[in-house]
């Protein structure tokens, strides 16, 4: 992705909801790194992972990190959580897709009423910046788990509509499956073949994917708290993968079995669906789609950091079997071995 400005967060307070998780925790590590922030809330259900990273991060060496268990689902917790925050970056999600088509009202809860605290509770404590993070299920989604996380995209770009005289700003960033995340296919294959399965089960040997790596999502999520207004879903500019080539990569030998495609999995992704069309701009490093819904944006030329965006083509498809871009085997080997098995925990 090129020429990505990133927010910046030093002397800040912070919080990232979903704190433990595969992005929470690869955010912690950035930030760290590059930043000293005034405060950072690390906010989370999960009290392992937190004990853990608070061995990770000892006080006595980051003095501004706090740990704070508590879920999206309670708002009052968020509340107190967010006095005094100036970002928000929200990561909580219940994300599994065969798990949220048998669990649907966990899923609601989680990620459309999650979603609803997480905006009440910014603009109670007037945050600055809040960014929650989608994924390409959200568009034409098939399967609950993006379908709920369709209502909380629209959730908090709707949420500028409620923010009175508060300075808080909402915007979303929208973007593909995460190499070597949590859930997802590449620790599941090295699962597999650690374990000496017999075969890689593959839904389907056509399948594509959007690819993005944890460091990529945070540099996006960064660039989109630096030039948010509220209200723009941005979606980054990223490569494909085919599945074959993913297992080719990752081990060129074994044997696979197709094995059908799960419940709500599509063969391949949408993140700009053709009605979005109308709607999309294009920058050099990204898409943004404009907000239909908040009539103190109407007529608003959007600009990214003194860039116009050009307007894409009639029905515009931005799906991950029709880009132009693809990570070849020798690619994905690499990500694959940066993203290494201590990451995927």
């Amino acid at each position: 992705m090129k020429n990505l400005i990133p927010f910046d967060l030093n002397g800040k307070a912070l919080l990232v909801t979903g704190g433990s998780g595969s992005f929470g925790r690869a955010f912690l590590s950035y930030v760290t790194k590059h930043y000293t922030p005034s405060r950072l809330v690390v906010y989370s259900r999960d009290e392992q992972k937190q004990f853990q990273l608070a061995a990770a991060y000892p006080v006595e060496n980051y003095p501004y990190i706090r740990f704070f268990i508590g879920d999206v689902r309670d708002g009052a917790r968020l509340v107190q959580a967010m006095n005094g925050i100036d970002v928000v970056v929200h990561a909580a999600a219940l994300k599994h897709v065969p798990v949220a088509e048998y669990n649907p009202i966990e899923a609601v809860k989680t990620n459309i009423i999650g979603a609803e605290n997480v905006i009440n509770a910014a603009i109670q404590n007037e945050v600055g910046h809040v960014i929650a993070l989608s994924t390409d299920k959200a568009a034409n989604p098939i399967n609950l788990y993006g379908a709920t996380k369709l209502c909380s995209d629209k959730l908090f770009i709707a949420g500028n509509n409620l923010v009175g005289g508060a300075p808080t700003m909402f915007s979303v960033v929208r973007y593909g499956n995460v190499m070597g995340s949590r859930g997802s296919v590449v620790p599941f294959f090295q699962k597999l073949i650690r374990e000496n399965s017999p075969y890689l089960p593959i839904t389907d040997e056509r399948m594509t994917r959007f690819s993005i790596t944890l460091e990529e999502g945070i540099d996006f999520v960064l660039h989109g708290l630096n030039v948010m207004r509220g209200g723009e879903i941005f979606i980054p500019k990223i490569p494909s993968l085919r599945i074959m080539d993913l297992v080719a990569a990752l081990a060129p030998d074994y044997p696979t079995k197709v094995v059908g495609i799960r419940p709500g999995e599509k063969l391949h992704e949408s993140m700009i669906t053709p009605d979005d069309s109308p709607n999309t701009l294009e920058f050099e490093s990204c898409y943004l789609i404009r907000p239909t819904n908040i009539p103190k944006f109407t007529g608003v030329e959007w600009d990214v950091l003194g860039q116009t965006g050009a307007a894409v083509e009639e029905d515009f498809h931005y799906r991950s079997d029709l880009n132009d871009w693809w990570l070849t085997k020798n690619e994905l080997a690499t990500l694959i071995e940066k993203a290494g098995p201590g990451k995927q925990q």
